[in-house]
């Protein structure tokens, strides 16, 4: 597949129109895309996989029970947000096909952990923009719930189910993003939402098994070439928190970046647990004006 070039710069920003109003019938409807996405994810695993491979897997023999009651809280999810949204009088989206390459249960469950810690961010980073005391409610009940599913399923892989004292909010762009490559098709009944996909950032497979504050890492950007605007400017690696982003130095390499995982700054909420970095030619904030390429998910300890 031929890469196509991402020139980062503030050029960019008088070329973008300034991003739509999201109205919480938006945010609703973005929220359901994503619990569409998990019910299907382990209504598919727990038809592919038996009780015995779960137990096999975790070492555990109410994992199997504990998962089935995970899949029914999606699926509750699902309901309620689309009886809520059919109150409100909107048009809740419908479930999209999707590829979840579930060769075994050792990759379903790096999946759920990575899919239950971006729902618990996503979340968290569209509750400052929803308007409805009684949705905002709503939508805080279901973080905490998910929340916790992220912090079993971490568990069952012999990490810290609580890594760090803050969560990190992302905003609706970034999540998609995450998102998307699970996302086949969906029907062209469903609404549309104001939201896009940035080009994909990952974790390079030869980066060390074992992450911390001061790794050399590589992160790749398998279908473009990031690069600045005028061929000079720095690129940056952000690390996104509760707190800010924490930037540090991004050095072209072949197929990507090469940097350092900063430490964040005192007083700041620290880089650990499921961390999300993105690309950008700016060093003093991140929005969908500056991100070049990502999130890329990064287990940091």
């Amino acid at each position: 597949m031929k890469e196509a070039n991402v020139d980062v710069g503030y050029s960019l920003l008088a070329a973008r129109q300034a991003a739509p109003k999201i109205t919480d019938a938006d945010i609703l409807n973005y929220a359901l895309t994503l619990e569409h996405l998990e019910d299907k994810f382990y209504r598919t695993a727990l038809d592919k996989f038996d009780e015995a491979a779960f137990t096999a897997a975790t070492n555990d023999s109410s994992f199997y029970g504990n998962l089935k009651e995970i899949s029914s809280d999606e699926s509750t999810h699902v309901s309620f947000l689309t009886a809520a949204l059919t109150k409100a009088g909107a048009k809740p989206v419908a479930e999209c096909t999707y590829d979840f390459k579930l060769p075994d249960v050792k990759t379903f469950l790096a999946t759920s952990s990575i899919l239950e810690g971006v729902g618990v961010s996503a979340y968290l980073g569209a509750a400052a923009d929803i308007m409805s005391k009684a949705y905002l409610t709503a939508a805080g009940s279901i973080l905490t719930v998910e929340s916790r599913h992220s912090a079993y399923i971490r568990n069952a892989l012999m990490e810290s189910p609580f890594p760090s004292p803050f969560d990190v909010p992302l905003d609706f762009n970034e999540v998609y993003t995450l998102a998307a490559p699970f996302i086949v098709s969906c029907p062209p009944s469903n609404p549309p939402l104001p939201v896009k996909a940035f080009p994909t950032l990952i974790s390079s497979p030869d980066n060390p098994a074992k992450i911390s504050s001061g790794t050399k890492i590589t992160l790749l950007t398998p279908k473009v070439v990031v690069k600045p605007a005028d061929g000079t400017s720095q690129i940056y690696a952000a690390f996104i928190t509760v707190t800010g982003p924490v930037f540090t130095k991004a050095t072209p390499v072949d197929g990507g970046f090469s940097l350092t995982v900063p430490e964040a700054p005192e007083g700041g909420a620290p880089v650990a647990g499921q961390s999300y970095v993105v690309l950008t030619g700016c060093n003093t904030t991140v929005s969908d004006d500056t991100v070049a390429a990502g999130p890329a998910v990064l287990e940091i300890s």
